[in-house]
């Protein structure tokens, strides 16, 4: 027991040098506050909130290892009290998730019949953690080939499926939000005569929706938990899209929202740039490696 203490001693600096230098590599803002922040100060702040979104960058390496340690820390503050949600795994998929989590399957089988993203090695970490933990893990999104269907031919043909299929969706017909976050779609489309007709509009509509929806059906079945829920951010900007859609179905969930940037200010922040898009922003070095 001495040599173990003794031992834990000498590493301890070894451990802080292995962690300072990524420190260095991203800075976190409370909008609310309009000071500088903590990834601690995030998680002190779900005490009185049911679910953290993380709107991230897909290949931000930085922001991929900054998730890993959220959810670490929420899972560590609420143990057996915390699950995590993802835009990366669609809902038909869940009982291949479920059946890994439980060691049922093969991780390889996971990545084919769960159909992984090709860049699952950035999320396995969290995946990992859960799996660990015996914490749940929700599979969020709509099935591409629903989605595909609306940009195709539109909403309104949902109501042509099965039960089964429709049992995959959010109940329909599915809200097209307006105002703010059509404004936002259509400019990074690049405006109106580029998008074309709504159908690509509805489709994204139908991901939020079906995010939103997944995250409160395991809400409301699931009183005390806290949700971590990790999405591109365009989702989750400003509280729209999915925030937006969740609220719907559960209008008294309590939701904070980071935005994660690999920005080119990062050296020299404006905070006010970002402070509309989150609780917390979240700055990382763009000079840093993309994980594709």
């Amino acid at each position: 027991m001495k040599f173990a203490a003794v031992l834990s001693l000498l590493l301890l600096p070894l451990f802080a040098l292995c962690q300072e230098p990524m420190a260095q590599h991203y800075k976190v803002y409370n909008t609310v506050k309009k000071s500088a922040a903590t990834l601690d100060d995030i998680i002190n702040d779900m005490g009185k909130a049911d679910v953290l979104f993380f709107g991230e960058e897909h290949n931000d390496s930085t922001g991929h290892y900054l998730e890993q340690v959220l959810f670490k820390k929420l899972a560590d503050k609420y143990p057996a009290k915390t699950a995590l949600s993802m835009e990366m795994f669609q809902t038909d998929c869940q009982t291949v998730l479920n059946e890994y989590l439980a060691g049922f399957i093969r991780e390889k089988n996971l990545i084919a019949e769960g159909r992984a993203w090709k860049n699952y090695k950035d999320y396995r970490p969290m995946v990992e953690t859960a799996k660990e933990a015996h914490l749940p893990v929700v599979a969020a999104n709509a099935p591409t080939r629903y989605t595909n269907m609306v940009t195709r031919v539109g909403l309104t043909d949902l109501q042509k499926l099965d039960a089964k299929a429709k049992a995959w969706l959010p109940p329909l017909p599915i809200d097209t939000a307006t105002g703010p976050y059509y404004e936002k779609f259509v400019t990074i489309m690049g405006g109106h005569s580029a998008m074309g007709n709504l159908k690509i509009y509805q489709s994204q509509n139908l991901w939020d929706a079906t995010m939103g929806y997944s995250i409160a059906q395991f809400y409301k079945a699931n009183k005390g938990f806290k949700i971590f829920q990790v999405n591109g951010g365009f989702h989750s900007e400003e509280k729209l899209g999915t925030v937006a859609q969740l609220k719907k179905y559960a209008p008294s969930v309590k939701v904070i929202n980071i935005g994660a940037y690999a920005d080119e200010s990062f050296e020299n922040p404006d905070w006010t740039k970002f402070a509309k898009f989150g609780d917390y922003i979240i700055l990382t070095d763009p000079k840093l490696p993309k994980t594709f």
